[in-house]
């Protein structure tokens, strides 16, 4: 562990995001196994997700904004919004589709791509804000306040990880019902997780040089993570009549998120 914790933050921050990456690939090879996915464990999963990303707003990326201001709530706010309005912008410019919606439905700029990459694209939006979020993480702690430490950076780390899983199998495994090969649905579920390192290092390295912006990049994370499960994840798991399984994983992912977040750092 001591060989990590010498390297430099963006390093840190590539291989962090590489590690969650990598739990995406590993949800998208479930796919080797499965074919279809019951629409309430899939539902739970996306619930799932959705509590590990409203934690891990607050307690790794907020909270510690808000402290680097001297407790103003200004920087934090602004980020935050800003975070928003980015995804806003993103999401209505990249074309996607979401899980379970007919061809015509899909959103971003009029394409012609197939409804398999659209899916995938519909993912990607997610792991944006993700990769962003571990990135800028790591890159606080070269900041050595208390309040961004490496430990909770891993514990950040760890916790978008464990909910990446459920997401790559939210994609590979409706792309295999559809009609598509095991080894092609697998990469299309990996690929949707491709941009988190991309992210992740941008990220760290953005507050690296502009040390003073850290409190508004921590916030701009967090406000892009809310807009993504306000706009995609919560819609997508209440779909179906029995809501409370999507409640109930959301619940978890909180409280799992908290107590890696409480817990290392």
């Amino acid at each position: 562990m001591n060989w990590f914790l010498e390297l430099n933050p963006v390093v840190q921050a590539l291989l962090a995001t590489l590690f969650t990456w990598g739990f995406t690939a590993l949800g998208a090879a479930l796919v080797f196994f499965f074919k279809k996915i019951n629409i309430n464990v899939l539902n739970g999963m996306l619930g799932f997700a959705a509590g590990v990303m409203i934690a891990a707003s607050f307690w790794s990326l907020l909270a510690p904004a808000i402290e680097m201001s001297d407790g103003s709530f200004v920087p934090a706010l602004i980020g935050f919004l800003a975070g928003g309005v980015f995804l806003l912008l993103v999401d209505k410019l990249l074309p996607h589709l979401h899980l379970g919606e007919p061809r015509q439905k899909a959103e971003g700029i009029k394409t012609s791509l197939q409804r398999s990459i659209l899916l995938v694209f519909a993912v990607t939006l997610h792991n944006i804000p993700e990769g962003l979020a571990v990135g800028v993480a790591f890159g606080a702690t070269a900041a050595g306040l208390p309040s961004a430490s490496l430990a909770g950076a891993i514990a950040l780390a760890i916790g978008i990880g464990i909910q990446n899983f459920p997401e790559g199998a939210a994609v590979s495994i409706p792309l295999r019902r559809e009609g598509l090969s095991r080894r092609k649905s697998f990469m299309y579920g990996q690929a949707s997780g491709i941009v988190e390192p991309i992210a992740g290092v941008l990220g760290a390295a953005l507050v690296l040089v502009m040390r003073p912006i850290l409190p508004y990049a921590l916030a701009f994370a967090a406000g892009a993570m809310i807009y993504v499960v306000v706009e995609e994840l919560i819609p997508e798991a209440q779909q179906e009549s029995h809501t409370d399984v999507a409640t109930i994983g959301a619940m978890l992912g909180f409280a799992v998120m908290m107590t890696l977040d409480v817990a290392l750092g």
